[in-house]
């Protein structure tokens, strides 16, 4: 089912926004910008990555692929 076009229409305003919102708050260097939320993704999935290994298997019951998540 798919949202209706009055739904989309906020997001993409919301979404705008917070590019806008980054951007300046960078300094308006939009490259700089890019590296700090590059830098913020991967301090949120190391925590995500941290909270997953301390929730028991029996809790999770299988949600989370641990294979796929294995660094080889």
């Amino acid at each position: 089912m798919r949202a209706a076009p009055d739904q989309i229409e906020p997001a993409v305003q919301d979404l705008d926004a917070a590019a806008d919102q980054a951007i300046a708050a960078c300094g308006g260097d939009a490259r700089e910008a890019v590296k700090v939320l590059i830098v913020a993704n991967d301090f949120l999935e190391a925590q995500l990555e941290e909270l997953r290994s301390s929730v028991s298997a029996g809790y999770a019951r299988g949600r989370f692929d641990r294979s796929r998540d294995r660094k080889e």
